[in-house]
This record gives C-alpha cells, structure tokens and sequence, in this order.
C-alpha cells in the first residue's frame, strides 16, 4: 500500500483530478468538481488501500501539471510521465500501453486496429472496452481510438472532450462553438 495523492487542476476541456502514487500517476478523471472528485476519490481509497490526501506539490503531481499545461498549449507532444498502472490489468492493460506506446499524437487508430497490434484480432470490443476503463485518459490518448467508418467513437469525458482533443492535436477542425 502507496501513499496516495491528488489534485484538480483547470484545463481547457474542464477541471481534471490528478492521483498519483510513489509510483506515479494512477488517475485522471475528467469534469472533477467537488460530487465528482469526491466518488473519485472513494473508488481510489477502495481499490488501492489508501486515503487520497490533496497535495499538489508532490514531484510526479507538479510535473503531470506541467506536462499537461504543455499540451493544451500545443506545445508538448509527447508525455513523459513515471505511470502506475496498477488501476488496470491483464489484456486491458496491454491494449492501453500500446494505445500509449504505438499511437503518435496527431494520428487516431481504429478499434479493430489496435485489437490486431495487441494479437487479438475478434477483440474490437473488448478494446471499446478498454477505453472505457482507461484511468488515465489524456495521458494514456483513448481520444485517439475511433470507429472503423469513420465515426469519432464513444468517449468517457463526452464526445465535446473528445472532439476538442483531437481538434488539439489537428485531427480534426476546430469546433465552430
């Protein structure tokens, strides 16, 4: 059992709660205002043993702050952040590293794309799923999986999020409002 700590810090797409463990960053939750980082907060002293304590000063919350300020200011491509992925196991994981590790920023992969580079090809579902359950989106990119046809998918911050995501990293156009 880690020490757990948090902070919300404001972005453009919303306030987003930040966890972080002594191993690194174990949770994003987006539209963090005080109902929604209270049951976030809960579900993290659930699962992992221990309280959050709010503390934005902590080397790993200070620097995914940054990191993520750099990226909403178009000027941060990649995040090199220390994450802890113990929020997610199993093949959930696998498709969630390699979401990070194989999908550049600018770029988006299909469902079924990603289920044939992780080796299981009738998993497009379960990697629907996968993005479901991503406790670090943003930083681990589930913005970037759409629909084979085209379609830009579902998303756990809102298809607005999403939208304004990949309009970020010049996917798509910029929303007219």
């Amino acid at each position: 059992m880690s020490a757990v700590t948090w902070t919300v810090t404001g972005t453009p797409i919303g306030p987003l709660l930040l966890a972080a463990t002594d191993e690194g960053l174990v949770n994003v939750v987006f539209h963090a205002d005080e109902k929604t980082s209270r049951r976030a907060l809960e579900r993290l002293a659930a699962q992992l043993g221990s309280r959050p304590v709010e503390a934005a000063e902590t080397p790993v919350l200070a620097e995914t702050v940054r990191e993520l300020r750099a990226y909403f200011a178009g000027t941060l491509r990649d995040f090199d952040l220390a994450l802890d992925w113990s929020l997610s196991g199993g093949f959930n994981r696998r498709v969630l590293r390699e979401l990070a590790a194989g999908v550049p920023y600018g770029t988006v992969v299909g469902y079924q794309d990603l289920a044939d580079r992780v080796g299981d090809p009738g998993a497009a579902r379960a990697v629907g799923a996968a993005m479901g359950s991503n406790p670090l989106p943003v930083v681990v990119p589930c913005h970037r999986v759409v629909e084979s046809d085209g379609g830009i998918g579902g998303f756990g911050g809102g298809r607005e999020t999403k939208r304004a995501l990949l309009a970020l990293e010049g996917v798509l156009p910029q929303p007219l409002f």
